[in-house]
């Protein structure tokens, strides 16, 4: 299986092989690499509909020419302290695409995937500023979205700096924040019901979504409760290795 970058024409093949329908899988088996490759591609350079193979090329250019551009003796990123950095900034890439395929805005996945990858579980907005590489602002408005969503939260340091946390029970806390958000929808439903008079067709398909969502709502919150009692594990601490220093 070839390895390196997708070269323009492998580009153009992605867009021709979109043009015709053709699923993420089907055209890395065509161009024999990993569908994951394929999926990043085209996540991060406009999505199925808006890709375009030179917009793609040349934008995969800068990336590399800003990445060589990086000032000497740069601070690693804390995700690729003691690891194959190469590795992890294509996993940090993979990851971010899939969590914008789930429906995340893309600098919110970013911000989400940068911090679960770090060990200590938390950054600064100067810290995360640095490494995304985007300006603070940015940065406040991924974690307003992410703090509303259950995904983080905000605590103090020592040095009275906003530090923003991803917890072990992230997704459980994240779904059972989507638990509560589907239970308001059921109630403005049900309220609609009333309005709209009982025996109309409005007020009927109203009732099914109030049933339909209440059904996922409680099953969705019954589940993470579960799946957190029995599955949850926490990383083991090695007696006698001494406790790492936060890499930042």
């Amino acid at each position: 299986m070839p390895g390196g970058r997708l070269t323009q024409q492998e580009r153009q093949q992605i867009a021709l092989g979109l043009a015709d329908g053709l699923a993420y899988a089907e055209i890395a088996r065509r161009l024999d690499r990993p569908t994951s490759t394929i999926t990043r591609e085209v996540m991060r350079n406009g999505g199925p509909t808006a890709y375009r193979a030179d917009l793609a090329h040349r934008a995969t250019e800068h990336r590399t020419r800003r990445r060589q551009a990086a000032p000497r003796g740069q601070k690693a990123p804390p995700q690729t302290e003691g690891r194959d950095a190469e590795a992890v900034r294509e996993y940090e890439e993979t990851f971010t695409t899939v969590l914008m395929g789930s429906g995340m805005p893309k600098m919110m996945s970013r911000v989400m995937a940068c911090l679960c990858m770090t060990d200590s579980g938390s950054l600064t907005a100067a810290e995360l500023a640095q490494h995304l590489r985007v300006s603070p602002a940015s940065v406040s408005k991924a974690i307003t979205f992410l703090d509303g969503q259950g995904f983080v939260r905000r605590e103090a340091d020592e040095g009275r700096r906003e530090r923003y946390v991803v917890d072990e029970d992230v997704w459980y806390q994240s779904m059972m924040a989507s638990a509560r958000a589907i239970a308001q929808v059921v109630g403005i439903a049900r309220q609609g019901v009333g309005v709209l008079g009982p025996g109309t067709p409005a007020a009927a398909r109203l009732e099914n979504v109030a049933r339909f969502l209440d059904f996922v709502s409680e099953s969705t919150a019954r589940a993470a409760e579960q799946a957190r009692d029995i599955l949850h594990t926490k990383p083991e601490t090695l007696p006698d290795s001494p406790t790492p220093a936060n890499p930042l």
